[in-house]
């Protein structure tokens, strides 16, 4: 009768995170035992500088050429190699007729995969959306050394909100749609081909005592990575929204936790479980 062992790799910890700070320090976290056990901080990359604040983040998680980008709150945006934290190219997200400001910083980082993958020169293509909801999809030349790399012009420009301030926003697994939201911005999803707005969410009916409660969304995240057509988003009145974008434009379901704004949601692979984090 065969059996099996488990055989344990001292140099690949069962946990490994990467954390980001208002210092601009990237720390990687690991924790040893199979269980978890005690994290701890084993790297620290970069210096401590207010400035450089990270802003968003993004991760492409592949056996070949990860890659990890952080927005900062100077405009820059860096690519760094996740494993050693090496940085692959650094470009400005400021133009001269875009002024980077706090009120106008980066909301939303994201890097496309697909379109790296599927790239023949060693390009990597992201998307970035700022408060005020100026969005645009660029390409950037990854080499050795950041020095050697460059920018090119904007591939795609466009803006995702009149009013208000974006917050959150989610790329779909397909990389086709984008969904935004934020204070003052009901959700909206975007087609990324074609830069046009297929669907805006509609607010919620006033509650038992007739009151509204104000657009505010702080998190978001598509439930499937087959359907771009149900998400879900979490907002500062503490309360967490499933919308169905095929069903209707309110939420299909709704609830309050807790008492105080969501900060955070992710979806499982399950595809219908989500986690959450609040502020205690």
């Amino acid at each position: 009768m065969p059996r099996t062992t488990t055989v344990e790799c001292p140099g690949c910890p069962p946990l490994r995170a990467l954390t980001f700070d208002v210092l601009g320090l990237i720390k990687v976290i690991e924790a040893r035992t199979a269980q978890g056990g005690v994290t701890r901080v084993v790297e620290k990359w970069g210096e401590p500088d207010s400035s450089k604040c990270v802003l968003a983040a993004s991760i492409i998680d592949r056996k070949f050429d990860p890659l990890l980008a952080v927005a900062r709150k100077s405009g820059q945006i860096e690519i760094l190699n996740p494993l050693n934290g090496d940085v692959r190219a650094t470009v400005s997200n400021v133009s001269s007729t875009d002024i980077q400001s706090e009120e106008n910083a980066i909301a939303g980082l994201h890097l496309l995969a697909k379109q790296n993958l599927e790239s023949a020169s060693r390009s990597c293509s992201f998307l970035t959306c700022t408060t005020k909801g100026n969005a645009s999809i660029k390409s950037i030349e990854v080499t050795n050394s950041p020095t050697d790399s460059g920018c090119t012009a904007p591939l795609r420009t466009w803006n995702v909100c009149a009013a208000g301030n974006i917050l959150c926003s989610k790329v779909d697994a397909s990389e086709k749609y984008a969904l935004f939201g934020g204070k003052g911005v009901e959700l909206n999803v975007w087609d990324l081909d074609c830069c046009s707005k297929i669907w805006t969410a509609k607010s919620p009916h006033k509650n038992s005592l007739g009151i509204f409660s104000p657009t505010w969304f702080t998190s978001a995240t598509f439930l499937s990575k087959e359907d771009h057509r149900k998400f879900v988003a979490g907002t500062n009145c503490h309360q967490v929204r499933l919308y169905d974008i095929s069903a209707q434009r309110r939420p299909v379901m709704s609830f309050d936790f807790r008492e105080t704004p969501i900060k955070a949601v992710a979806e499982d692979i399950d595809g219908y479980s989500i986690y959450r984090e609040w502020i205690w």
